[in-house]
């Protein structure tokens, strides 16, 4: 019948997709991360399981949900949504310098903090360029980023799925995939509460050089958390109190 057909023909444009290469969680426009369902396309970055250490840490070690946070790259919002759905926080901040990854954030933030709006939950979508999204005078009490941290050429060396159809904006950290962890190190502190918290996902060869960063710019207890597969993929650090 034509429902079958139909269904048929929609298959085949699956598989034709996925032989091209066009990642399956983009085919099927979801992706699970943190026990929830994220709504995906070509412009946001798939959420992936190693940025689940981030989030899981940050609910251990910030409790109170009069925390302010504030989450930079948001992308999908995978990693704030998160957090605002399952640490209680009232008031979460989450960034991001392209407005068709803001449009999917938003997407899911509609889907998925419904229950937590209601009980007065705020979460603010802003658009800018890390810090310059921000009002002045703003101030948060933990900072999170899963910012572009892969090293150009080595952007172009990886699998079609990724380098191809998955956002270079959200990938590309510049020539030693630095960029991104130098600012927010150096521009972090001036939005952040005495005490407050950092937490910053990093290529799995840059927790030394992140931590350096970091204690140049005067942060303090700076630590290397490492994923489930053993590898180093979380830096944290504090600001004097």
């Amino acid at each position: 019948d034509a429902e079958t057909q139909e269904k048929m023909q929609t298959y085949r444009g699956m598989i034709a997709k996925r032989a091209s290469r066009i990642p399956l969680q983009q085919i099927l426009g979801s992706q699970e991360f943190m026990g929830l369902e994220f709504y995906v396309n070509e412009h946001v970055l798939i959420p992936r399981q190693d940025t689940e250490t981030l989030v899981e840490l940050v609910l251990q070690e910030q409790q109170g949900r009069e925390k302010k946070l504030l989450d930079l790259c948001t992308g999908s919002g995978c990693i704030a949504i998160s957090l605002a759905v399952m640490g209680g926080y009232r008031d979460v901040t989450a960034a991001d310098l392209s407005e068709a990854a803001l449009k999917v954030a938003a997407e899911n933030a509609d889907h998925l903090l419904q229950e937590r709006r209601k009980e007065g939950c705020r979460f603010t979508l802003r658009r800018g360029d890390l810090f310059e999204a921000l009002k002045p005078g703003e101030r948060f009490d933990v900072l999170t980023s899963n910012p572009p941290y892969i090293p150009t050429e080595v952007v172009r060396g990886l699998e079609p799925e990724v380098k191809d159809h998955e956002p270079w904006m959200a990938l590309d950290g510049t020539e030693d995939g630095l960029a991104f962890y130098r600012r927010i190190a150096h521009e972090s502190k001036a939005w952040l509460n005495p005490g407050a918290c950092i937490y910053l996902e990093i290529g799995y060869d840059q927790g030394e050089a992140v931590s350096r960063l970091l204690e140049a710019a005067g942060f303090c207890n700076i630590e290397v958390i490492k994923d489930l597969p053993g590898l180093d993929r979380v830096v944290r650090a504090e600001i004097k109190k």
